[in-house]
């Protein structure tokens, strides 16, 4: 029986990457409150965010400091814009420590409000440096299979998951997939994964070169593929391909938006696996999700470009009105502030053995071929055949199956068709790690009592 509140939902809102013919049906899971790693549903009923939100609620929930940051802010200042040379404080503050701790060398920021149009503004700069550079012809970017950069025209178009593309007209001409640095899936039989990326590494120069070196502008990829299915590289994967990009002249843009500021065990990603980016984008865990904000870090080179456009044309003609908003801004100048003072990252590291033991161990369980992760981020895919690999049809809908069994058992997981997200809080403690892979793990013994009663099993 529905609550007077889910059919309210039902009758009001359109849910983006929902079945909204089943959703009229089954209607929300409506969540009420939250503390620490913690919500709670309308009924009282305590669930463990094992996603962060959407990989972004690093501080978990009700923060009191960064409470008490946006109230002062929205009383002092609640809103100003940056358009036109105007500015305030809290954006030059955070402007500055983002440079300071940038895993590459940054000349300068441009904000937004989303991943997404992080991205877009990505797109955008490659096109205008290219045409700025008068190599009108050298526009094409190469994106991956399975990855995920956002939602609009431009970055859907980027976006490697077939649903982001189907009946949306996508993905827009001159965006280029490249292959899935997915070693337990498109592995040949017996190849390493130093091989597989040496394999990887060779395929995307033979598409550079198919298309045509003077053509290809820019190549764009997470450290961890998200809702790719939280998919982390090969050894010696971005090492291979720094080098093909750097043999072409093409940029290197890493997309930050779920691993930067702490997720993998070091302030960035782009750290952790030795990305030669030129430009980054940030989201999500630059507010802890208190606030939307996002943020594109350019090199001199690329900014040197913009200036003199500037000075051709008379303006550089791109922004929206959110873009740098005083209380986004001082709310990721206090995050910033905590991740430091309460040593996140150090944190990360110290639990992230407790993390991967106990995710690692889900691949001994009858339903999972693959359990993989790093830091505070990992997946596991569930297969029909452990020996085989053989996957369930997708129309079974196993994996979302397992996620409503885990919220059951008081969990919350993602489900990237028949792979599992774990993506919990930074601040998670060990006792807490525990606590949520046990969950996990009865909510996975439901879920294969359910397959194999209705004969899925290999």
């Amino acid at each position: 029986m529905l609550t007077n509140l889910a059919v309210r939902d039902i009758e009001t809102l359109v849910h983006p990457y929902t079945n909204l013919a089943t959703h009229r049906e089954t209607g929300p899971l409506v969540l009420e409150s939250g503390k620490g790693i913690h919500v709670y549903d309308t009924t009282g009923k305590e669930y463990i965010e094992g996603m962060a939100g959407l990989w972004c609620t690093s501080l978990g929930y009700s923060n009191e400091e960064l409470i008490e940051t946006a109230a002062a802010q929205l009383r002092k200042l609640p809103f100003t814009h940056i358009f036109t040379g105007r500015s305030h404080d809290p954006a030059i503050e955070l402007a500055e420590k983002l440079k300071e701790i940038a895993p590459v060398p940054i000349s300068k920021v441009f904000y937004g409000t989303s991943g997404s149009d992080a991205n877009d503004t990505q797109v955008k700069i490659v096109w205008y440096l290219n045409n700025a550079l008068g190599r009108p012809r050298k526009k094409k970017i190469i994106s991956r299979l399975k990855g995920y950069h956002g939602v609009t025209v431009a970055t859907a178009s980027l976006t490697g998951l077939p649903n982001n593309h189907i009946d949306f007209d996508l993905p827009l001409p001159g965006i280029l997939h490249t292959s899935c640095p997915h070693h337990y899936r498109f592995a040949e039989a017996g190849e390493s994964e130093q091989d597989f990326s040496a394999r990887l590494a060779a395929e995307l120069e033979e598409m550079i070169l198919r298309e045509g070196p003077d053509t290809v502008a820019a190549f764009i990829a997470e450290p961890v593929m998200g809702a790719g299915g939280a998919i982390t590289p090969p050894e010696g994967y971005f090492e291979k391909i720094n080098a093909v990009l750097a043999k072409y002249d093409i940029l290197f843009i890493s997309d930050e938006v779920i691993t930067g500021f702490g997720r993998t065990g070091k302030m960035f990603g782009t750290q952790t696996y030795g990305m030669a980016a030129d430009s980054i984008s940030l989201a999500k865990q630059i507010t802890s999700a208190y606030f939307p904000l996002s943020a594109v870090m350019m090199n001199e080179r690329i900014y040197d470009v913009l200036v003199d456009q500037s000075r051709k044309i008379g303006v550089f003609g791109h922004g929206n009105t959110y873009a740098g908003h005083p209380v986004g801004c001082a709310i990721a100048v206090k995050t910033l502030e905590i991740y430091e003072r309460e040593k996140i990252v150090d944190h990360v590291a110290r639990v992230a053995p407790t993390f991967l033991r106990r995710l690692n161990r889900l691949a001994e369980h009858p339903l999972v071929g693959e359990a993989r992760g790093v830091g505070l981020i990992g997946g596991i895919e569930l297969v029909s055949d452990k020996r085989t690999k053989a996957a369930f049809e997708a129309k079974k809908g196993v994996g979302p199956r397992a996620v409503s069994f885990a919220l059951d058992e008081g969990l919350i997981t993602r489900a990237m068709g028949d792979r599992l997200a774990f993506c919990p809080p930074l601040v998670i403690t060990e006792a807490e790690i525990e606590e949520m892979f046990d969950r996990c793990e009865r909510a996975l013994d439901k879920t294969l009592n359910w397959a194999r009663a209705e004969g899925l099993m290999a």
